[in-house]
């Protein structure tokens, strides 16, 4: 069986907390990051999205613009855009398995039609920020 993937899309969700983060658009990405390898164990917490997507699960966090330079860490991937974010984020969810469940974060109206559209689920950044 093929685990689930979850994408996140790093700056909108980064973006939806004020928070200080515009002051350093990295950190604020690394910080996230970090908080997102609990996930690949757990998946979403319960009520998040239905039906439950609990773990394990693959994810790739997807950077652009000042946060390019975020690495990896165990459980998150992190694939960084050369140009917008939301094509990437878009690519990603394209390049999956054909049928493999995939669970896109992100408030961006546009990017949630996109991804849908490719057969994804989506939910909002509170998914994954306290």
């Amino acid at each position: 069986m093929t685990v689930p993937l979850l994408v996140v899309d790093a700056a909108n969700v980064v973006g939806s907390v004020p928070d200080g983060w515009w002051r350093d658009r990295r950190g604020a990405a690394e910080r996230l990051r970090d908080r997102l390898a609990p996930r690949a164990r757990e998946g979403l917490p319960p009520g998040t999205v239905t039906p439950p997507l609990p773990g394990p699960v693959e994810v790739v966090l997807v950077v652009e613009g000042a946060a390019r330079g975020v690495g990896p860490v165990p459980g998150v991937r992190v694939e960084a855009a050369a140009g917008s974010g939301d094509d990437e984020v878009v690519a990603v969810v394209a390049g999956r398995v054909p049928g493999r469940r995939c669970v896109v974060v992100t408030a961006d109206r546009e990017l949630r039609e996109r991804v849908t559209a490719l057969g994804a689920e989506v939910v909002g950044p509170r998914s994954v920020r306290p």
